[in-house]
């Protein structure tokens, strides 16, 4: 398989050279959108296998006149099929099934099978952000990280309590508007690959 047409050429469908941030298993693409309101200088794709869900975010940023956004349907275990070497700055993985399960361990968003496929598409040094309101999936996340030698620049167990935070970081999707609701903590981290 050698992969989309699209692949290593994203950049041409912007129309510019602005960094490529993508929001992996985006749902609604409320953070994708959120993004690309917030960076016109940079350029936002959210994937999801669901082409239910993504609808709303393109429509979204086609009524906003958002030329920065995009939307690809595809399942994420096939990344590195449709974005060539070094194409992509940023991943945001916002509110991924948490995969509780140890026989579902590869298939979570963090796993070292996952962190491989992100390092083939990445930029050297490129940033991942995880928000999860998943204390498992953080703490998860921060031993695998300790045990691959990467030291995460920031790992938050509860970002509404260290007071005025980063504005993507107040973005909310349905998914965390329900969670702080149930009163969850909501965590954060970013590393760099």
């Amino acid at each position: 398989m050698h992969g989309i047409p699209q692949k290593g050429k994203w950049k041409e469908l912007f129309g510019n050279d602005h960094p490529i941030v993508l929001e992996l298993g985006c749902g609604r693409g409320e953070y994708t959108v959120g993004l690309a309101r917030m960076h016109p200088e940079m350029n936002f794709i959210g994937v999801d296998i669901k082409g239910a869900r993504i609808w709303r975010g393109a429509k979204t940023g086609l009524e906003e006149g958002l030329n920065n956004v995009a939307f690809l349907r595809t399942q994420i275990e096939l990344i590195e099929y449709c974005f060539g070497s070094e194409e992509v700055s940023e991943i945001w993985l916002t509110f991924p099934d948490p995969q509780l399960k140890f026989r579902r361990t590869k298939h979570r968003l963090t796993s070292p099978e996952f962190l491989d496929r992100y390092r083939k598409i990445m930029k050297k040094g490129g940033r991942v952000h995880l928000k999860t309101d998943s204390e498992f999936l953080h703490a998860y996340t921060l031993g695998l990280l300790q045990g691959l030698g990467i030291e995460p620049e920031t790992a938050n167990h509860d970002i509404y309590r260290i007071g005025t935070l980063p504005p993507e970081l107040m973005i909310h999707t349905t998914y965390e508007k329900m969670f702080l609701k149930e009163g969850k903590a909501i965590t954060y981290l970013n590393f760099r690959l």
